[in-house]
């Protein structure tokens, strides 16, 4: 099958970058969310990425600007997904929600289309009976700055039919993604399977009251030469992600570390709406955050 319309569901953090990339290599997209509000974000979001493209990969404004054209915008769940070839579904990282979300997706797609999952943590099987194809159906994960950490992470599940996941591979790689393939079914893939752990390791420092933010991320960032610290990661990715991920894990384990965790985060972070950079307040404030300092490492 050739893939021509894709269909990406969520327009957070990953979902607007996942849908803007996509047209920006030649795909008719479409992009759903629940509220107007949230596409019309999404529609600053893509402003946003024009300059980041031309900066980073030194994009054409020509060709950014068709990308944004390619891009179509509904809060209409059936007239999104009516000819869609491919999905992609980037909405909250919690369990029952895609549960509940795919099985209401599985009655509206065309037979044809092919269900991908950007889940971080979660695995295919768990909501695969939910999608109604699970032959059809895998994980395709993508990093935050998608356009130059450009790494598709493809995980399937026990009854992915391997045509479809080699089908998808294929499409990664036509929108510029080095892909992996996932041989097994790993909770965070590989990506997430070193980044969580590391991003733990620097939330339980500072609930644990060991260090404050900024002396953990100067750590990191003098010792390794990292551009940014474990703290400074969790304002990117966002507290709700993070929440999400502790919550799904504490669930999948019942650790009471994990439940420690997820409870700091929502009570620290989540009732407070600090949510990172998208609500201009997490471990840092922003638009300006300490560690973008030229003096932060002194």
């Amino acid at each position: 099958m050739k893939i021509k319309n894709v269909t990406v569901f969520g327009s957070g953090v990953l979902g607007a970058q996942i849908a803007f990339h996509t047209a920006y290599h030649g795909y008719d997209v479409t992009l759903f969310d629940i509220e107007e509000e949230l596409l019309e974000n999404a529609k600053l979001k893509f402003e946003q990425f024009k300059a980041l493209y031309q900066q980073d990969i030194n994009a054409a404004p020509a060709d950014l600007d068709a990308a944004v054209l390619r891009v179509s915008v509904t809060t209409d769940l059936p007239e999104s997904v009516k000819d869609a070839d491919l999905t992609i579904e980037a909405i909250p990282e919690s369990i029952q929600i895609k549960k509940d979300f795919y099985t209401s997706l599985s009655a509206l797609a065309p037979t044809k289309t092919i269900f991908c999952t950007n889940s971080s943590t979660l695995l295919p099987s768990q909501f695969a009976a939910q999608t109604g194809r699970p032959d059809r159906f895998l994980a395709l994960h993508f990093a935050n700055y998608l356009w130059k950490n450009n790494v598709a992470e493809i995980m399937g599940h026990a009854t992915t039919d391997p045509e479809i996941f080699e089908q998808v591979v294929a499409f990664a790689k036509t929108i510029g993604m080095l892909t992996i393939p996932i041989y097994k079914e790993q909770p965070g893939y590989v990506m997430n399977s070193l980044l969580v752990p590391w991003l733990m390791a620097g939330l339980d420092l500072y609930r644990n009251g060991v260090a404050d933010a900024a002396s953990i991320d100067k750590t990191w960032m003098k010792t390794l030469g990292a551009d940014l610290g474990p703290m400074a990661m969790a304002d990117l990715v966002g507290m709700t992600t993070a929440y999400n991920v502790t919550t799904s894990f504490a669930e999948l384990t019942g650790e009471q570390l994990w439940k420690d965790r997820r409870d700091f985060l929502k009570e620290n972070f989540i009732a407070k709406n600090k949510l990172g950079i998208s609500t201009g307040e997490g471990f840092y404030s922003y638009p300006n955050p300490a560690y973008q300092d030229v003096d932060f490492l002194k």
